[in-house]
C-alpha cells in the first residue's frame, strides 16, 4: 500500500510539475495580432524606438498609425514665379492625400519617416506647349527615373512614370523640370506616392 501511495504521489508530483510548465509556456506564447484583417504572429516580440514590434525572426510589425501616403496635384494652369528658380523644381499648389504630413506643400518635397520600401508616380501635364519635357524623380538630390512628352501636334500632353524605391529615414524625393518649360502651365499635374511595407 504503501509503494502505491509514493507512486501515486510521484504522479501527483508530475501532474503538477507539466501544470506549471504549461503556465511557463503559455507567457511565453504571443497572440495574434491582427492589422487590417489579416493575421500575424510574433513571437518573443520586443518594442523598438519607433513604436514598431520587432521579433526575434527580425519580422518589424508597425501599427495602423504608420500609414504613409500623399497625393499632390496643380490648380491653376499659370506658371508660378517658383519655375524661373535655378532648381527647376515641379511644384504643387493643392493636397489631396497627406496621410502622416509627410509631404510639404510649399516645397513639393515628400520626406521619408522611415526606411522602407515607397511607391511614387507622377504625370506632369504640359499645355500649349512644343517643346520636348524631361521630368525626373529626385531622391536626395539624384534622378532616379524620367519621362518625356514631346509631341507637337498636341495640345496637352503628359510625361508619366513610376517606381518602387528603397527609402531610408529622412531621404527626399521631389519632381525636377530637367529639359524644356511648362510655359503653357501645368494643371492637372499630379504627384502621388506611398509607403508599400517598412524593412
Amino acid at each position: 500500500m504503501l509503494c502505491c501511495a509514493e507512486g501515486l504521489g510521484s504522479l501527483m508530483l508530475l501532474i503538477l510539475l507539466f501544470a506549471v510548465l504549461l503556465v511557463v509556456n503559455a507567457q511565453n506564447d504571443t497572440e495574434p495580432i491582427v492589422l487590417e484583417g489579416k493575421c500575424l504572429v510574433v513571437c518573443d516580440s520586443s518594442p523598438s524606438s519607433d513604436g514598431a514590434v520587432t521579433s526575434s525572426l527580425g519580422i518589424s510589425v508597425r501599427s495602423g498609425s504608420a500609414k504613409v501616403a500623399f497625393s499632390a496635384v496643380r490648380n491653376t494652369n499659370h506658371e508660378p514665379s517658383e519655375m524661373s528658380n535655378r532648381t527647376m523644381t515641379i511644384y504643387f499648389d493643392q493636397i489631396l492625400v497627406n496621410v502622416g504630413n509627410h509631404f510639404d506643400l510649399p516645397s513639393s518635397t515628400f520626406v521619408a519617416p522611415r526606411k522602407g520600401i515607397y511607391s511614387f508616380s507622377f504625370h506632369i501635364v504640359k499645355v500649349y506647349n512644343r517643346q520636348t519635357i524631361q521630368v525626373s524623380l529626385m531622391q536626395n538630390g539624384y534622378p532616379v527615373i524620367s519621362a518625356f512628352a514631346g509631341d507637337q501636334d498636341v495640345t496637352r500632353e503628359a510625361a508619366s512614370n513610376g517606381v518602387l524605391l528603397h527609402m531610408e529615414r529622412e531621404d527626399k524625393v521631389h519632381l525636377k523640370l530637367e529639359r524644356g518649360n511648362l510655359m503653357g502651365g501645368w494643371k492637372y499635374s499630379t504627384f502621388s506616392g506611398f509607403l508599400v511595407f517598412p524593412l
